[in-house]
């Protein structure tokens, strides 16, 4: 079957070489997301192990949807009382692109009364609506007035692992994370660190990408699980090996520091969590006052992109970053993920690589400072016509 994993703009390489190593066929990248083909052992492979996927869809029906009548007619020709029962809930998005169709919520409003009238034709009864944990959760994509209609196999967004509380403001997203680190090019042999930790979230990424820990071993639950061809046997025996393949701490060690106690809290909370108390360490303190652990190693850093501080206040930060990093870093290679382009080359140091990337709308830059011990040879300062544009 075909199926389609959503991701960031920029991260569909990673993506496809994740289907890849999990066995998918005929992998397709395209904007924000990966086709790829495979059978039911895949799609549930593809919701516990890929890191940077936010939903795998499955697709199952294209049709042309030019105005609301088309789209209620082309609706109500599927037979929904095969697909889900009377006493399950469903959900719609929808997203549209070039077409006469203007208003998404209209037309997932138009497309529920189609399912609904079906629903009470043949059984002068209705199913309800579920926003939050639906039992099928459909996706529209309208394009050109062509409609793509999906049902959605992970339920929540893959991101939301099930380590980390979502009742306070959240930081970056655990995918982009992920992506971070994978992109990064650590070899998991040398430490890692994050200077300004917050949460944890790139630590917790990187301990779980070191252990070979599926991402989404936490996740409760995962919409095809309420599919009526849901095979649980089949689940179990996924789940069985992924946690079988793990693997037990090592000496490389992840570091982690921040200068709030409060969030240093909330992070030694989502590391243990996520049970890698054992290959996370943390310490309260500023970035100025870090201290490289090893001789080598990693450091990725995503800092408060200015959206929220003076502008003074920021170019300080990002030149006080850059002293640190001159400073503390020799030998070390540096990642920093910014969303603010104008502050960025404040940091003063010469980068060996600059990838774009986005934070969700955010057009950022991920920028690879090789922090040399002053013996070698400073690298040539890359320009920005060879920025290495992974977007689309």
């Amino acid at each position: 079957m075909i199926l389609i994993a959503k991701t960031f703009a920029g991260c569909e390489d990673i993506l496809c070489e994740e289907l890849e190593a999990l066995g998918a066929e005929n992998v397709r990248p395209l904007t924000r997301a990966v086709e790829f083909e495979g059978d039911l052992a895949l799609m549930y492979k593809a919701n516990l192990h890929c890191r940077t996927a936010l939903r795998i869809l499955k697709p199952y029906a294209t049709f042309e949807a030019s105005d609301e009548e088309m789209l209620y007619n082309e609706i109500q020709n599927i037979d929904w009382t095969s697909l889900f029962t009377l006493d399950q809930t469903f959900a719609i998005n929808t997203t549209l692109n070039l077409s006469n169709l203007t208003h998404s919520q209209y037309v997932s409003l138009k497309a529920k009364d189609a399912i609904v009238d079906q629903f009470r034709d043949k059984y002068d009864d209705r199913p309800n609506v579920d926003i939050d944990q639906p039992d099928l959760r459909i996706h529209l994509h309208i394009y050109q007035n062509v409609c793509t209609l999906s049902f959605d196999s992970s339920g929540e967004s893959l991101h939301k692992r099930g380590y980390r509380d979502y009742t306070n403001q959240a930081p970056i997203n655990e995918a982009l994370a992920a992506a971070l680190v994978i992109k990064s090019g650590w070899d998991k042999k040398n430490s890692l660190a994050d200077f300004m930790c917050g949460s944890g979230t790139i630590l917790i990424e990187a301990a779980m990408i070191m252990r070979n820990i599926a991402p989404n071993k936490y996740k409760s639950f995962f919409g095809f699980q309420t599919w009526k061809d849901y095979d649980a046997e089949l689940w179990k025996q996924i789940y069985s090996d992924a946690i079988k393949n793990e693997l037990p701490a090592s000496e490389t060690m992840i570091y982690g520091s921040d200068i709030s106690g409060v969030v240093l809290d909330k992070a030694k909370e989502n590391i243990m969590n996520a049970g890698l108390e054992d290959s996370i360490k943390l310490k309260k303190g500023s970035f100025e006052k870090f201290k490289k652990p090893t001789e080598t190693g990693t450091l990725i850093c995503n800092p408060p992109y200015g959206l929220r501080i003076e502008p003074k206040d920021i170019l300080d930060m990002y030149q006080r970053m850059g002293d640190t990093m001159k400073q503390q870093c020799k030998g070390w290679t540096c990642w920093i993920f910014t969303g603010n382009l104008e502050v960025a080359k404040f940091i003063g140091l010469r980068t060996t690589r600059k990838l774009l990337l986005y934070n969700g709308p955010i057009e950022c830059r991920y920028l690879r400072f090789d922090i040399y011990d002053g013996s070698k040879k400073k690298p040539k300062q890359i320009d920005e016509g060879e920025i290495n544009q992974e977007t689309n």
